[in-house]
């Protein structure tokens, strides 16, 4: 939040200064709050101030943050928004002063700018995502240590204490009170005593926050053939100095980050600084040990799990140049690079890049933007790329370098579907004997397998054997996940969380409330039941929490102190398990249901990456599909291993209906606290909805979540030609319309969920 009463760093314009002329020169602030542009002060006398300075400037009754922001805004005719009414000369409020903070750079205003007039968002909003973590971020001040002075002064008293003090002074590199006297086991006063007696002299210790700088040249791998080619075309593009867009594609261990952080060597070599973004915090500790394997030393992290403390000091290590390569989750976009040389936006497929609250933004479109922006290359990577990344590679607007085979001695794995109608479970079973078989062959010669099932918790449903009752969230129109473990029933949308009642709450029988379907709680219950000496570890988001827990699963499995891993979608997040040689689909066609523009793109990009986790050494991996449509075309797909054919013919069927990537989408979130005003704020969009050539408006209608958190929703869903500006239609379509008392209209452009 913006900080009040700035007083050490702040240089403050001069109370009772003259009365503003109307010549005094008049600065654009833009505040982190949801204005619809930027707001006229003046500039006090005597202080030069610049687009980019972070200023302190009044608002009402009280003060705020902003940033000086620049006089023209240089975006898209179609994406200009209406003007904001200029202030009078002498009605405007003077700056309070510039803070003691590293200037915004030029980039990433025009960033925050585009995004904000891209998304049909406040700027102000987009600008809170870059500037509430500056406020505080001051240049951290040097600690103090010590260091043995010398001699000893004739006459003092050398007690056993004060001796363990000198002793571990003397041995080791200088320390701060603290942790002197906590290696000696004495109080700070014996420190402090020593100190002031001349036997301590008081030195700066090495900034604890400081970031070493990674050295290209440390570890370079031996790369050859494929992968040498690949890797040398990669520098070649960080060379050429200029914005450009390349997709990196290649299969599952086919060393694709070993190879594209040759691209990053290339960039530190010219002193300049990288941005890697990831789609999931918890990928950050494996990816860092390989960083540091290759360069030396640890990169930057910027992701929500830091402390804020880490966060300032990183953020102001980032604007000084001193931060040289950033790993980070999508809110990294807006750190204030001010030498931004290269962008890697790793697993570029994930929907998780897709900013769902707040400012709606996806991170992998916004990542390009960006490095546009600051006139630098991207690199989009995955082994299964989205569908919107392929059709701009097939329009030539991106560069496209393959990986065919896995690095070294590895081979894909062989894939197979298990007709579950064929060869069922047995009555309240959920795995196949075909594949309990091979999961039992595969531990017996000290190999790993894994099962996975995109499904957290015990049971996705719960009803009453008596009168069919189900068990629903009382805020959002869906049903209560049991958590057995926790003896709890939870929302997975909201949040809310109960007991498990012993009784029906419907016709308060006893006893009647049978779970329906599994989650991974259930796969483990079986999995225990059935391979009873099995070392089992559940990998979800329910029993890892953080990226430090994760980490520690990672090694144990790495370690081989695991046979059986059970997890759901983060077990397929790019992790390199060199033991692990079955995978066991529980659920192939989870996926597949729903109506989702998306599901057949989304549901074989999972399963390939759930797949590619499997033989990435040596041994052959198999993966086995449990599917009761073994010859639907994502199955057949993800056995032949033919992912190129499959997003053809996905694309033949997108095409003919200008649906994206070929055609654009804008969805439009009603949301109320009641059901009236909800539907009739939808109703009224619907009858003002835009009727042009190659546009057009589908709804209203209740949303698949009707309710969520409490709130009543409707969705409205426009569809254009991909050569028709939408932020234009949205703007003047939502000029038309005052919401009911009560009612939302949230704003998706290029919405990734439709629910």
């Amino acid at each position: 939040m913006p900080r009040r009463n700035h007083t050490p760093d702040l240089m403050e314009s001069q109370p009772g200064s003259p009365a503003p002329s109307p010549t005094a020169r008049r600065v654009r602030v833009m505040l982190p709050l949801p204005f619809a542009g930027a707001l006229d002060y003046r500039a006090p006398a005597g202080l030069d101030l610049q687009p980019g300075d972070i200023v302190s400037v009044p608002l009402g009754r009280r003060t705020e943050t902003g940033v000086v922001w620049d006089m023209e805004l240089r975006l898209p005719p179609e994406f200009m928004p209406p003007p904001m009414p200029p202030v009078a000369a002498g009605r405007l409020r003077a700056v309070g002063g510039r803070l003691d903070l590293p200037p915004m750079p030029a980039p990433l205003r025009r960033f925050i700018d585009w995004v904000a007039a891209y998304t049909l968002s406040p700027p102000g909003m987009v600008l809170a995502m870059a500037l509430r973590t500056s406020t505080t971020a001051a240049a951290p001040r040097p600690a103090a240590g010590w260091k043995v002075a010398g001699e000893i002064p004739p006459g003092l008293r050398l007690t056993p204490a004060r001796q363990k003090v000198l002793d571990i002074a003397r041995a080791g590199t200088p320390m701060s009170t603290t942790d002197l006297a906590t290696r000696a086991g004495v109080g700070a006063s014996v420190v402090r005593g020593l100190a002031q007696a001349g036997c301590l002299h008081e030195v700066v210790l090495p900034a604890p926050w400081a970031f070493a700088t990674p050295d290209p040249a440390h570890a370079p791998p031996v790369l050859e053939g494929e992968q040498a080619d690949v890797a040398r075309a990669l520098r070649d593009t960080v060379a050429e100095d200029r914005f450009s867009i390349t997709l990196l594609e290649g299969v599952t261990g086919s060393g694709k980050t070993e190879i594209y952080m040759e691209a990053i060597a290339a960039c530190l070599e010219k002193g300049l600084q990288v941005l890697v973004l990831l789609p999931e915090i918890a990928l950050s500790s494996q990816w860092t040990e390989r960083f540091e394997r290759r360069f030396g030393t640890a990169p930057a992290l910027w992701h929500s799990d830091l402390g804020p403390r880490l966060r300032r000091v990183t953020w102001r290590a980032v604007a000084d140049g001193e931060a040289h390569v950033v790993v980070g989750a999508r809110s990294a976009l807006f750190l204030p690079f001010v030498r931004l040389g290269l962008i890697i936006v790793d697993e570029e497929h994930e929907t998780s890049f897709k900013q769902e609250e707040g400012v709606t933004y996806n991170a992998r479109d916004m990542a390009v933007v960006r490095a546009r922006m600051d006139n630098a290359p991207i690199m989009l990577v995955s082994a299964t790329p989205s569908l919107e990344t392929l059709a701009n590679v097939g329009a030539g607007r991106y560069r496209h370098l393959r990986l065919g085979a896995r690095h070294g001695n590895a081979s894909m794995p062989q894939v197979r579907t298990l007709d579950m109608r064929a060869s069922p479970p047995e009555r309240g079973l959920f795995l196949s004997p075909v594949l309990t078989d091979a999961i039992a062959r595969t531990i017996g010669r000290q190999e790993q397998a894994m099962l996975f099932l995109n499904r957290r918790g015990y049971a996705p449903l719960t009803l009453c054997r008596t009168c069919g009752h189900r068990m629903q969230c009382p805020n959002c129109t869906a049903w209560l996940v049991e958590h057995r473990a926790r003896r709890i029933l939870t929302c997975h949308h909201c949040g809310h969380h109960e007991a498990m009642p012993p009784a029906c709450p419907s016709c308060n029988a006893e006893d009647s409330l049978t779970p329906i379907g599994p989650g991974v709680e259930r796969i483990t219950e079986e999995a225990r039941a059935t391979f009873p000496d099995a070392r089992i570890l559940v990998m979800a988001s329910d029993t890892l929490h953080g990226p430090a827990a994760t980490a520690e699963a990672v090694d144990r499995i790495s370690r081989r102190e695991v046979d059986l891993v059970i997890g759901t979608q983060i077990v397929a997040k790019g992790w390199h398990f060199p033991h692990l040689t079955l995978v066991g689909i529980v659920d192939a066609d989870l996926g597949l249901g729903g109506g989702d523009l998306r599901a057949a793109e989304r549901t074989v990009q999972l399963l390939h990456q759930v797949a590619g986790r499997a033989g990435r050494a040596e041994a052959q991996g198999h993966v086995l599909l449990q599917s009761y449509v073994p010859d639907h075309p994502v199955m057949e797909a993800l056995v032949s291993g033919d992912f190129a054919s499959f997003m053809e013919q996905e694309a033949e069927q997108r095409r003919p209906g200008f649906w994206p990537p070929f055609g654009r989408l804008v969805a439009l979130i009603v949301s109320a606290d009641t059901p009236e005003a909800a539907d009739m704020t939808a109703r009224a969009l619907g009858h003002e909805a835009p009727r042009l050539d190659g546009v057009q408006v589908l709804g209203p209608a209740p949303a698949p979540l009707a309710i969520l958190r409490g709130r009543h929703r409707q969705r409205l869903l426009l569809r254009a030609r991909r050569n028709i500006p939408v932020q234009p239609i949205m703007r003047e379509w939502l000029s038309r319309v005052k919401p009911e008392r009560g009612a939302r209209v949230d704003v998706d452009i290029d919405p990734i969920s439709f629910l």
